[in-house]
């Protein structure tokens, strides 16, 4: 039983079966099954920056995200990149006919480190043959990223840059206020505009006191006019 590794990425420090029985995904499965199962995948990691799957040179291949973050992004015709989806842990995603899971012309590329499941076809069929609770999760987390991805493009056909990416900061620093450990170009791909037009709505959202700008770092001063903000349909 082999697996398939994505290019660019390494060993990750932590057993596999201790990252696997923190999944939900695999959360009904007991210690001898998880064994098992982690004598068929790879658990890998990225640096931020990694590209680690291309269309059409990386084969059927299944994903499930443990730490870091991923962007999912297309290149325009004039070679601008357009960030479609931003993954986050315990979200699968891949190219995979037999769960209906594509990647659709898509590259994915390490937002920050990353550790990631990695499975062939081979293993997801085995895995659904033997544990059917699992394909059961697995439609769950895919419905709740494609509620995800048509929430993310209305706000792209209906909202303002800068309501886009007030709604970005929010979402990235969760309920806890993080911060958000990003550069000013990946915030403008991340919202489908230019670097320029990022950094001027980013440049004036500090002049009213809402966010603290740093070095690829956004603190969140203000999340209640952060809000404002984001509610305006532009």
């Amino acid at each position: 039983m082999t697996s398939q590794t994505a290019p660019g990425l390494g060993s990750g420090e932590r057993t596999k079966v201790a990252y696997l029985s923190e999944t939900d995904l695999f959360q009904d499965m007991d210690a001898r099954d998880l064994e098992q199962l982690e004598r068929g995948t790879a658990m890998t990691t990225c640096k931020r920056g990694t590209v680690f799957y291309t269309p059409g040179e990386t084969g059927e291949v299944l994903f499930i995200l443990k730490q870091g973050r991923v962007n999912l992004y297309r290149m325009t015709a004039e070679g601008k990149k357009l960030v479609t989806a931003t993954v986050e842990p315990g979200t699968v995603f891949g190219e995979m006919s037999m769960i209906g899971q594509g990647m659709v012309d898509s590259f994915a590329e390490a937002a920050a480190d990353c550790t990631l499941c990695v499975m062939s076809r081979t293993d997801v069929e085995r895995l659904i043959r033997e544990h059917p609770s699992v394909s059961l999760r697995l439609l769950e987390l895919l419905a709740t990223r494609l509620d995800a991805a048509e929430e993310r493009l209305a706000d792209v056909a209906y909202k303002s840059v800068p309501a886009r990416i007030a709604i970005t900061l929010l979402r990235l620093a969760g309920d806890d206020g993080d911060p958000v450990k990003l550069s000013h170009q990946d915030i403008a791909d991340m919202v489908g505009t230019y670097r320029e037009t990022a950094t001027r709505i980013l440049n004036e959202l500090r002049a009213k006191g809402l966010i603290e700008l740093k070095r690829m770092r956004i603190d969140i001063i203000n999340a209640d006019a952060l809000e404002d903000v984001a509610v305006d349909a532009g």
